[in-house]
């Protein structure tokens, strides 16, 4: 017999550590070749380990959520012949493993069962007419003192467990369920304190989206504008083009369309499609337009890239912006496709709210956060009549972008979505 160990692997250029979020097998576990060990996650890509070798697992050299250098010892493979590739251990691992090959791994932590402070260990009754906690006696056995001492306290002395003689409650009985933190007299039944807690490591994308989020409102002054737009006749353009598509178009909805505004504003606003490397103070003002589009995930949130909408209509970008919000959802989006945006925007959809303080997607200087739609009076001179009202709320950096600019940027998007047909004519 033999011992292979796998080494973290190069998982991407530039990339010199990794994050361990999921672990596929333990210690004493059979393996087969390319059966996939351990996921690991960079920079919102993960990554998934297969073994290239078939055995037993002996040995793991890290737990989930630690953080594990490029050609790290990784995991130890017991294997059948000489285990000519196989790569040593330094001596601390190994005199680990001598103790016990098994280390700790990383499960969701185990669901306490809440504490009932009201409550002690329930019993059936006893011989000597001691009652189970908190069951509901016509009239608990007391002293006159102990009842005025309840009384003043608050507690139900039939919630109490009496250890006196048959089932009697003392003092002693009495201070230790006030200790404990008892319930108010005849609490109604099934309410109960609760007093567990539950921990969760941050770990994987959680943990990256805490870093950024970090980053984001620690380097960033952010100034947020908000204005209201008139969606109505956008909304009526949009049935139409619905009502009208083709078999193979993907049903529209309002991204698209806000997308071609931002292609257009930006064309004449460009210093809200850039990045600052705020290190040597350089903004890169890019021609390019790479819009990306805040995903909800059942892990958590990310930002799948459309790359070029400026070269993109419409229905072009209704498809990318579908085929990559499916593959975030899935968790099979490339690291390119989660990087390289040069302005976001962020939607809540129907959960949108009436005003969103949007984070800015560092290191990129703005992002547009779109509200909820709702219908709403509006005055036209002479009458109030129902418009189709949505808010946009967009964040800036105000080392970049001053709140005029700012102010000017919001008001050509608004003028685009309001006359959506300037949105079709060319430059």
């Amino acid at each position: 017999m033999g011992e292979f160990v796998i080494k973290m692997p190069d998982v991407g250029e530039g990339v010199a550590e990794a994050e361990l979020v999921e672990w596929h097998v333990k210690p004493g576990d059979p393996v087969r070749e390319d059966m996939v060990l351990a996921a690991v996650m960079t920079d919102k890509a993960t990554v998934e380990i297969p073994s290239p070798v078939t055995g037993t697992v002996l040995w793991l050299g890290a737990e989930v959520g630690d953080t594990v250098a490029v050609k790290s010892p990784l995991v130890r493979i017991e294997i059948a012949g000489e285990g000519a590739t196989t790569a040593p251990l330094d001596e601390k691992p190994a005199a680990k493993a001598e103790e016990k090959p098994e280390v700790k791994v990383e499960a969701p932590a185990p669901v306490a069962k809440p504490v009932q402070p009201a409550k002690v260990e329930t019993k059936a009754p006893a011989a000597n007419g001691v009652h189970a906690a908190g069951e509901r006696l016509e009239k608990a056995l007391a002293s006159p003192a102990v009842r005025l001492r309840a009384k003043e306290s608050g507690v139900d002395l039939r919630q109490v467990t009496g250890t006196g003689p048959a089932g009697r409650i003392t003092h002693d009985d009495l201070d230790q369920f006030i200790a404990r933190g008892a319930q108010p007299a005849l609490a109604p039944a099934g309410l109960q304190r609760k007093t567990a807690v539950d921990e969760i490591k941050v770990t994987g994308l959680r943990r990256r989206i805490a870093e950024k989020m970090s980053l984001s409102t620690s380097r960033i002054p952010h100034i947020t504008y908000v204005e209201e737009v008139d969606m109505t006749a956008l909304e009526d353009l949009r049935a139409t083009m619905n009502r009208d598509r083709k078999a193979d178009q993907p049903k529209l909805t309002i991204l698209p369309y806000l997308m071609r505004a931002l292609v257009r504003t930006v064309a004449e606003q460009p210093a809200v499609n850039a990045i600052f490397d705020d290190g040597p103070g350089i903004i890169h003002r890019h021609h390019a337009v790479h819009i990306g589009i805040a995903t909800q995930t059942p892990a958590g949130l990310t930002v799948p890239v459309v790359r070029h909408a400026e070269a993109r209509g419409i229905w072009d970008c209704a498809n990318e912006l579908n085929r990559l919000a499916e593959a975030a959802r899935t968790g099979t989006a490339t690291r390119d496709e989660l990087t390289g945006s040069t302005i976001t925007i962020s939607s809540l959809g129907a959960l949108g709210g009436i005003v969103s303080t949007p984070v800015i997607n560092h290191p990129e200087v703005a992002i547009v956060g779109v509200n909820k739609l709702a219908i709403r009076p509006v005055w036209d001179g002479t009458q109030f009549v129902p418009r189709k009202i949505m808010n946009l709320s967009s964040s800036f950096d105000h080392r970049v972008i001053d709140g005029w600019d700012a102010a000017v940027f919001v008001q050509r998007l608004k003028t685009l979505l309001e006359t959506p047909a300037l949105i079709f004519v060319e430059a």
